[in-house]
């Protein structure tokens, strides 16, 4: 087997290196989601979850390495890297030159959805390398012998593939209608009269069983979730956003329209038509029910890696117009990545970010998911503002009476700012968080009666606490001076506190179930 030549292994050792690096020196902190992730982990329960447990688990694993930015991030970044190798592994596959290698490993490296992927601990960047594998686990099935020992292990790793997939985003059903697609109208269906396409499916139910089963524990919380998504960001979605949100990804969409249309009809491209039918297919359905346009990013570092071999293959010389446009490609991925290179590392601090947004008019890159247009691209300004916030109930925490502070209970009034309470509260000495926001409802109300609480939430939240207390008053406000490139309903953040209670929050708990 031909290894990988050196500049491949440099660009997948050096964009983990430049995550890490990139996250020891950023301005910026940890985003609002990974504070959520990082709570799952420590109330893990994984046969109960809301969410798919792979996230919270890594979470755990990820804090042996220490609670820093770098610590925290590292599974990203490793993650990124293997889809660079990925992506060079399939142009060799499919018949490419060493050229075509190192073009799709730069076309995954230069690519602001990569890179911002790979740069927060969040599913995304998984799911994207686990359709990744799984696209390529089923062209190299589809390469062997029906029923012959090594396509029986390519299916077994394709089951616990799919296992993996589902163990870390709901999306991965998009990916298995897609596969299932892709084996019916290929020959690869002979393989359905044999048991391992079957046992296949079997492992990667077993495998991703833990979240499967915590949404019929908890009566399908998944449902809310999407109707909360569709009635507050994919009801602005439609077709034609789908689409034209591609071209976010710059030149390296030329790179994988060619490799799409080499896996369909090039005869050179024939062993990977599957993965192109399956990555059509996933297109297809992801534009009909008008998913976000990165929901489809997972499939392109397979289209990079057949669009490369389409240009440099392996047995024969490039024609004159290959080459051209080989080059032309290349290095119009190059200066994709160093236009947009902020964009997808946090590299400028918000004032310098705000400017070079403005100036480079990329009003799509700072849109946030309901509609509105911030100075900062929104992953950006949520990981702004949180130890003001922590710093805030400090203050109001040792303002209390000794006697209070024993029995005080901290509330939050969205997932970020209970994430950020528990992240950076269990340094100083503060209680744990309780929230009803989103995931923290399943975490409950805990022990405590609830007789005094201190709760973080909007100024406008003091109507709503006034149905649960008698008295709320408010005891600090949040003096951030990351104010101005916060998102919204993080800009007038206030502490109350809250006695004498109307009834203890164990009773009123189920009451405060949001949309679960």
């Amino acid at each position: 087997m031909r290894r990988f030549h050196s500049p491949v292994t440099a660009l997948a050792l050096g964009i983990a290196l430049a995550h890490i690096l990139v996250n020891m020196l950023t301005p910026y902190g940890v985003h609002r989601d990974e504070f959520l992730y990082m709570a799952m982990g420590r109330h893990l329960r994984l046969w109960q979850m809301d969410f798919p447990p792979m996230i919270a688990m890594l979470s755990e694993l990820s804090r042996w390495f220490g609670d820093s930015l770098a610590a925290i991030r590292i599974a990203p970044a490793i993650a990124v890297s293997c889809m660079v190798m990925l992506a060079a592994r399939f142009a060799r596959e499919l018949g490419g030159g060493r050229g075509a290698e190192t073009l799709a490993a730069l076309a995954v490296i230069a690519n602001p959805l990569f890179l911002r992927a790979g740069n927060l601990f969040q599913p995304v960047v998984f799911d994207q390398l686990w359709w990744t594998l799984g696209l390529y686990a089923l062209m190299r099935i589809a390469q062997s012998e029906v029923g012959s020992a090594e396509q029986r292990r390519w299916w077994i790793l394709f089951g616990l593939i799919g296992g993996l997939g589902l163990l870390t985003k709901f999306s991965i059903a998009f990916f298995a209608v897609g596969a299932f697609v892709a084996i019916v109208t290929t020959p690869l269906r002979r393989s359905l009269a044999t048991p391992w396409p079957w046992l296949a499916a079997l492992i990667a139910l077993v495998v991703g069983s833990p979240s499967v089963v915590g949404q019929i524990a908890l009566d399908f919380p998944v449902l809310g979730q999407l109707h909360d998504l569709r009635s507050t960001q994919l009801q602005r979605v439609g077709a034609a956003d789908f689409v034209l949100g591609q071209l976010l990804l710059g030149p390296g969409v030329i790179l994988a329209a060619i490799g799409l249309a080499g896996l369909l009809r090039s005869p050179r491209l024939r062993d990977g038509r599957v993965a192109g039918i399956a990555a059509a297919t996933a297109f297809v359905v992801l534009l009909l029910l008008r998913g976000k346009s990165y929901y489809i990013g997972p499939i392109y570092p397979a289209l990079f890696g057949a669009g490369a071999a389409m240009l440099v293959p392996a047995s024969r010389a490039s024609s004159g117009r290959q080459r051209s446009l080989y080059w032309l490609v290349a290095a119009g991925i190059t200066l994709y990545a160093v236009v947009t290179l902020p964009f997808g590392l946090p590299i400028l601090a918000p004032p310098l970010m705000a400017r070079y947004a403005h100036a480079m008019g990329m009003t799509e890159a700072v849109r946030t998911n309901t509609g509105d247009v911030l100075s900062l691209p929104q992953d950006y300004a949520d990981m702004l503002g949180w130890p003001a916030q922590t710093e805030a109930v400090v203050r109001a925490y040792a303002a209390l009476p000794a006697a209070d502070r024993e029995r005080v209970v901290l509330g939050a009034g969205n997932y970020g700012q209970a994430g950020a309470l528990d992240f950076y509260g269990s340094r100083v000495g503060l209680p744990p968080v309780i929230s009803s926001a989103g995931s923290y409802w399943f975490f409950g109300p805990g022990a405590r009666r609830g007789d005094v609480m201190l709760v973080l939430a909007k100024r406008d939240s003091g109507k709503d606490l006034a149905t649960l207390f008698e008295r709320c008053d408010i005891a600090e406000s949040v003096r951030s001076p990351e104010h101005e490139w916060l998102v919204e309903e993080e800009r007038d953040v206030v502490v109350f506190r809250c006695s004498r209670p109307r009834m203890s929050l164990q009773a009123a708990w189920p009451g405060l179930a949001e949309q679960h």
